[in-house]
C-alpha cells in the first residue's frame, strides 16, 4: 500500500517516458541469471549477497542508528567490494526507503564498485518501477508473488493499481524486465504462490523461508517446496541461512543458490563472513 503511494508521487516528478529514456541510456545489463547458472553447473554455491541497512523483522542491522551495531559502517561500495573479493556471485541491494532504509543511490554505489550483477530488492508492482530499476543500473528485479495475491489486504484505494489477475500482471512485468535486458527472480512462500511462479518464464525461483505474517523462518519451507519444482529451474533459498550447517543442508538437497543478507550485515566484514559461511 505504501508503494502504491510512492509510485503515484514519483510519476508526478518524472513521467514514465522520461524514466524509460533513462533506462535506455543506462550501461548494459550484466547477466544475473547466467552467472548463477554457471556457478550451480560447476557444483559451487551461487551466493546473492545482500546489502541492507535494516529490515522490518530485525530493525536496524548496522550503521550509526543501529542500537546494537553502531560501530559497523554502512558503506555500500565498500561492502560490495568485500563481497566480490570473497566470492559472491551477485549482489542484492535494498532500494525501499521506508521499511529497509534503502536507496537507489546505494544500488548505484554498490554496482559501480564491482563487476557483479545486481538485483533491485524492492516491492515491485508497477511497470514504472521496472523502468526505474534499469535506469538506476539494476541487472535483475524481484517479483514477490505475495505482493499480487495478497492485494486484498491493502485496501480498496490500492487495488485500483492492480489488474484482477495476479499472473497476468506478473507476466506483463516480467516481459518488460526481459525487454530491458534484465533477469527476474520470482519469490514464493508457499505452494499456492509457487504454482503461479512456475507459470512465469524466468528460471530463477526464490523460496523465502520467512513467514510474511509471523516473520518466523524455517528452512523446511525450501525443503518442502523444492519437491514441486521441475528440472530446469534454479532454486534460490532465501532467509534463515546463518551457519555452515544450513548451507550443507541445502546443498545436500541440491539447492545451490542462496540469497543471504542478515548474517553478513551483522558481521564486521560482510565479505569475510560470506567466505566463512560458504567455506566448504
Amino acid at each position: 500500500a505504501t508503494k502504491v503511494q510512492e509510485i503515484r508521487a514519483a510519476k508526478t516528478e518524472k513521467t514514465f517516458s522520461e524514466v524509460m529514456a533513462e533506462a535506455g541510456d543506462a550501461a548494459p545489463a550484466r547477466n544475473f541469471t547466467a552467472v548463477i547458472q554457471n556457478k550451480v553447473t560447476a557444483g559451487q554455491s551461487a551466493v546473492i549477497a545482500e546489502i541492507k541497512q535494516a529490515s522490518p523483522s530485525k530493525g536496524i542491522l548496522r550503521g550509526p542508528k543501529s542500537p546494537h551495531a553502531s560501530h559497523l559502517s554502512f558503506n555500500p561500495a565498500e561492502i560490495a567490494e568485500s563481497y566480490e573479493k570473497h566470492g559472491a556471485t551477485c549482489l542484492s541491494v535494498l532500494t525501499d526507503r521506508q521499511y529497509f532504509m534503502g536507496s537507489p543511490e546505494y544500488l548505484q554505489q554498490a554496482r559501480s564498485a564491482c563487476q557483479l550483477p545486481v538485483i533491485r530488492k524492492d516491492f515491485i508492482i508497477d511497470e514504472y518501477q521496472i523502468a526505474e530499476a534499469r535506469a538506476m543500473g539494476a541487472d535483475c528485479i524481484l517479483l514477490i508473488v505475495a505482493a499480487f495475491t495478497m492485494k486484498n489486504d491493502f485496501g480498496e484505494e490500492s487495488l485500483k493499481n492492480f489488474e484482477q489477475d495476479p499472473l497476468r500482471q506478473m507476466l506483463k512485468l516480467e516481459a518488460q524486465a526481459h525487454e530491458l535486458g534484465m533477469s527476474v527472480l520470482v519469490e514464493v512462500h508457499n505452494a499456492e504462490e509457487l504454482a503461479l511462479a512456475l507459470q512465469l518464464n524466468t528460471p530463477l525461483v526464490g523460496i523465502n523461508n520467512r513467514n510474511l505474517r509471523t516473520f518466523e523462518t524455517s528452512l523446511n519451507t525450501t525443503l518442502q517446496l523444492l519437491l514441486q519444482i521441475p528440472a530446469g529451474r534454479i532454486i534460490v533459498t532465501e532467509s534463515g541461512i546463518h551457519a555452515p550447517e544450513d548451507v550443507e543442508l541445502m546443498r545436500h538437497n541440491n539447492v545451490n543458490a542462496f540469497l543471504v543478507g542478515e548474517a553478513f550485515m551483522r558481521a564486521d566484514d560482510p565479505g569475510a563472513e560470506l567466505a566463512r559461511l560458504f567455506a566448504n
